[in-house]
């Protein structure tokens, strides 16, 4: 699927919240519609929002569809990504404040989740399994599920800075997340089964800790990650030097 479909979602839903065309809580179009409107498959539809909900503009509702969210105003990652160009933010940094925040939403979750957001939940958690094999759009679920976990929590305020930091999380693990092996995708799948698991089992302390034991988890598979894309970097000018002295000899 080329990323510029995806993109031109993205543009297009942008466009009719910045003419107006679209409010807090308004229902998008369906696929279909949309589909139509934009000029791209029904595959890349999904795909753009998906994105779009990773980012906090549109929230999907269990068999209703999809809408702009009516609640507090969704924060992007732009505050942060200015403090971090400035201190630097590191990799450790963000896994620490995403337990922080994350391992009592968890639990709390655990306590005051609905049958919608269980159902939601539920979704994401499938849409990784179904989509180990491209990386970008399990990424995608993976960072709703956690966007609804906090939903699912009922406070706002975590629920909005979880929302910055998932955002800013996205933006820099896009690059990394090619290098993903299955193994690490399926494991990674499996914590938030069981992080699921938890909060429709109304276990507050399983939760917790089953989240806490995720994003320690993550921390390792995205620091093997990085390594990988860095050593790719590093190999490139010598694999295009071997290509290029290949080409001579033919």
């Amino acid at each position: 699927m080329p990323e510029g479909s995806t993109d031109q979602v993205v543009a297009f839903v942008r466009d009719l919240i910045v003419r107006g065309r679209l409010r807090p809580g308004d229902r998008l179009p369906g696929e279909r519609e949309l589909a139509t409107q934009i000029g791209v498959s029904r595959p890349s539809v999904r795909a753009g929002l998906h994105a779009l909900a990773a980012m906090g503009v549109v929230r999907s509702r269990h068999g209703s569809g999809t809408y702009i969210p009516d609640g507090p105003p969704a924060l992007g990652s732009e505050p942060l990504s200015f403090l971090a160009a400035l201190h630097g933010f590191t990799r450790e940094e963000m896994y620490e404040a995403r337990r922080i925040l994350e391992v009592e939403a968890a639990a709390l979750a655990a306590e005051r989740a609905t049958s919608e957001h269980l159902a939601t939940l539920a979704e994401e958690v499938a849409g990784m399994f179904a989509n180990r094999d491209n990386h970008q759009l399990f990424l995608l679920h993976d960072i709703n599920f956690h966007r609804g976990v906090a939903d699912a929590a009922k406070n706002p305020i975590v629920g909005t800075l979880v929302g910055m930091v998932s955002a800013l999380y996205y933006e820099r693990r896009r690059a990394t997340a090619a290098r993903a092996s299955d193994s690490d995708l399926r494991d990674a799948a499996e914590a938030h089964r069981r992080i699921y698991q938890a909060i429709r089992a109304r276990d507050a302390a399983g939760a917790r800790r089953a989240m806490s034991e995720h994003l320690l988890q993550a921390t390792r598979y995205q620091a093997q990650e990085l390594d990988k894309l860095e050593r790719a970097e590093r190999l490139a000018p010598r694999r295009r030097r071997t290509a290029a002295r290949a080409g001579q000899d033919t």
